[in-house]
């Protein structure tokens, strides 16, 4: 987590939402013809690290205009204290249940898609962990599903890296800081910086 040579000082987690299948379905499809235009491998993977500035504003573009939102949890390394941080796992789920309590508001039934990380034991009580946590008891579930996949055969989930990283560079030094994030503003539900 800290002070690792050429680790980031920031820990970010991200969701997007689509309130409408349609929305995903279309968004979906765009990304596949995107890498048609830009004669790319059709199983390239767009993840925002990989990509140059010119790919990643291409990308941006062409999904922005799809009806999602973005909430990302910015977690400032060098304030962390206390022995639940220093264990990988516990920390991602805690997190990941950030971001979520954030989006408690847009959350209904909701499918949820995570990329996949972690053996299949920590998978499991990730996805136990976060219907437990964001599900109020007695009331509508909130959370329905939670399913792991890969990102590499999941259009949507290289849509979140991608917004992911755009929100990330903002908390760099590089000159392009900025661009990539001003693209996908109007999509931003939060991004909070934690803890203050």
């Amino acid at each position: 987590m800290k002070a690792k040579k050429g680790s980031s000082d920031y820990f970010i987690v991200t969701a997007v939402i689509f309130e409408d299948n349609d929305e995903a379905e279309g968004c979906d499809g765009r990304i596949i013809k995107l890498r048609q235009e830009l004669r790319l491998h059709e199983r390239f993977e767009f993840k925002f690290n990989k990509c140059n500035h010119i790919l990643r504003r291409e990308f941006l573009e062409a999904t922005c205009t799809f009806e999602y939102f973005y909430s990302a949890m910015i977690i400032n390394k060098a304030k962390l204290y206390g022995p639940g941080f220093l264990y990988k796992e516990p920390f991602y789920k805690y997190a990941t249940s950030l971001v979520f309590e954030n989006c408690k508001p847009l959350l209904r039934e909701a499918k949820v898609i995570v990329d996949r990380c972690g053996n299949r034991i920590f998978r499991e009580q990730l996805a136990n962990y976060l219907k437990k946590k964001i599900n109020p008891r007695g009331q509508a579930s909130l959370i329905r599903k939670v399913k792991m996949e890969d990102s590499r055969s999941n259009n949507l989930l290289q849509l979140v890296d991608m917004v992911c990283g755009a929100v990330a560079r903002c908390y760099t030094d590089r000159k392009d800081k900025d661009g990539c994030r001003q693209i996908i503003r109007h999509r931003e539900l939060q991004a909070q910086l934690w803890p203050k």
